[in-house]
């Protein structure tokens, strides 16, 4: 934990560097503008979609009966899973901007500030960044729309977002963090070993996200969080 924190620390400090701070909003101002543009234009066929899928499908159709036997029954219920829906495709679009854009760019100014001396190795591709961010937010997704049923247990609602977040976060930003510097055997050997720190690292990631107007930075601070985590790590590392 004492690491996890350390690096955001440190990602707080970089924010006063010159050319970060033009990265850390415009991946969610881009990905909110997308989908809510989404959202405006196939509102009313999607909700129709839908309350049919809610309708045919059994153990769905069981969670509708739930919800309006509770007490925010009303004619609300396909506005809110719309919502539901909404929020990790804006939070998984975000993302993915930051980790395949933002990040590298990020990760330059970093480096160069912080970490001089580490050489480069070049152990990630493009191919790979992309690659693993899809797969990073695919998950994220199918895991947000299966869990969806168990929200109704107490907690549950904020335990599973959040979760699902901590993966998104540490699957979807470590890979790029190191993918310069390290070579591809350094990139295997850091994940392998550094898996629960950087899952805690996503967890706190994914708190930010629940706080209003910080969520909207969350996804850009989680990668520089993680820039310092990952290089910090390889420094330590290679110093053994």
């Amino acid at each position: 934990m004492t690491e996890v924190l350390k690096a955001y620390g440190r990602a707080l400090r970089s924010l006063l560097q010159p050319g970060i701070l033009l990265h850390l909003l415009w991946p969610t101002l881009v990905a909110v503008a997308f989908w809510i543009a989404v959202a405006w234009v196939s509102w009313d066929t999607v909700g129709a979609g839908v309350e049919r899928l809610f309708l045919e499908v059994s153990w769905l159709n069981w969670l509708q009966m739930r919800w309006e036997a509770s007490a925010l029954a009303g004619a609300f219920f396909v506005k809110v899973v719309l919502v539901l829906l909404l929020i990790p495709l804006i939070y998984g679009t975000a993302l993915f901007i930051v980790a395949v854009f933002a990040l590298p760019l990020m990760l330059e100014r970093v480096a160069e500030k912080d970490y001089p001396g580490l050489e480069r190795r070049n152990g990630g591709t493009l191919a790979g960044s992309i690659g693993n961010a899809l797969l990073a937010v695919a998950v994220f997704l199918a895991g947000w729309i299966v869990t969806l049923p168990l929200w109704l247990i107490p907690g549950m609602g904020i335990a599973l977002p959040l979760l699902l977040s901590g993966y998104l976060n540490y699957r979807g930003f470590s890979y790029d963090a190191l993918s310069a510097h390290a070579g591809a055997d350094e990139i295997d050997a850091v994940l392998a070993r550094e898996r629960g720190g950087l899952y805690l690292a996503g967890i706190v990631a994914g708190l930010l996200a629940f706080i209003p107007v910080i969520n909207l930075v969350a996804p850009a601070y989680a990668a520089l969080a993680f820039i310092h985590y990952c290089l910090e790590t390889l420094r330590r590392e290679r110093a053994k």
